[in-house]
C-alpha cells in the first residue's frame, strides 16, 4: 500500500501532495517525526539509538533515530506519536515530548533523495518503560553516554561504546556492547546531528 505524503518547497510552503516513491525519487521536501530518547542513571546522561531491520529497504542494520518516520498527507504532528509504540512498543503521549522545534534532515544515495523537515522530539525514558520491538523495523537498542555521543557527531571523537541489545530470529535477546563510529548510522548530515545534539544538551 503506498504512502501518501503532503509535500513543500525550499520555504516549508505546501505544494501538494506526492507518493512516497516519488517523493524520494524526485526529491520533494517533506515532514516526518523524530523522537530521540535519553534517561538518566547514577548522574549519567544516555541517548539511545534503534538498530534497523536486515528486513528494511533502506539502510539495514545501521543505528538511527531511537523512533521515527513519515508524516502521512491525512495525519498532524502530533500523529506522529504513534511511531515509537509501533517501532518501539512504547506507549508514549504527545504531551509527554519535548518539542526541539523543525530541523532540515536532507539525505541524498545514488538511489534516492529524501529531503525531510523534521519535527524533533526528546522523551525521557521512564523506570516503567520495556521495549517491545516491532522486529520487521527495529532489531535492537542501544545506548550510549550522551557526551560521547555529541563528541561522535562533533569529531572530537572517532569511536565511541554503546551497550543494549538485539533480537535474534526466535525473539531473543542478545546482549551488545561495542564500539561504533559514524559508519554505523544512517548517514544524516552533520549539520542536523548537531543542531540535534546541541537542542538535546539545552534541556538534560
Amino acid at each position: 500500500m503506498s504512502e501518501e505524503l503532503k509535500i513543500y518547497d525550499e520555504n516549508q510552503t505546501e505544494i501538494g501532495v506526492a507518493d512516497r516513491d516519488e517523493v524520494h525519487k524526485i526529491g520533494y521536501w517533506h515532514q516526518t517525526f523524530q523522537c530521540w530518547f535519553v534517561d538518566q542513571n547514577d548522574d549519567m546522561d544516555y541517548i539511545y539509538l534503534q538498530k534497523r531491520s536486515n528486513d528494511k529497504k533502506d539502510f539495514p542494520n545501521l543505528l538511527d533515530i531511537t523512533a521515527a518516520g513519515h508524516l502521512l498527507s491525512t495525519e498532524t504532528v502530533a500523529d506522529g506519536v504513534r511511531e515509537v509504540e509501533e517501532e518501539l512498543g512504547i506507549d508514549v503521549h504527545f504531551n509527554e515530548l519535548i518539542s526541539l522545534g523543525v530541523i532540515e534532515d536532507p539525505i541524498e544515495t545514488k538511489s534516492f533523495l529524501d529531503r525531510e523537515w523534521a519535527h524533533v522530539f526528546l522523551y525521557r525514558l521512564k523506570e516503567s518503560d520495556e521495549f517491545n520491538l516491532q522486529q520487521e523495523e527495529v532489531s535492537g537498542i542501544v545506548k550510549s553516554t550522551f557526551q560521547d555521543f555529541y563528541d561522535l557527531c562533533f569529531d572530537k571523537k572517532k569511536e565511541i561504546r554503546v551497550n543494549g541489545f538485539e533480537m535474534r530470529e526466535l525473539g531473543e535477546r542478545t546482549i551488545v556492547n561495542r564500539n561504533i563510529s559514524l559508519e554505523d548510522i544512517v548517514p544524516h548530515r552533520k549539520a542536523y546531528l548537531q543542531q540535534v545534539v546541541k537542542r538535546i544538551a539545552d534541556y538534560i
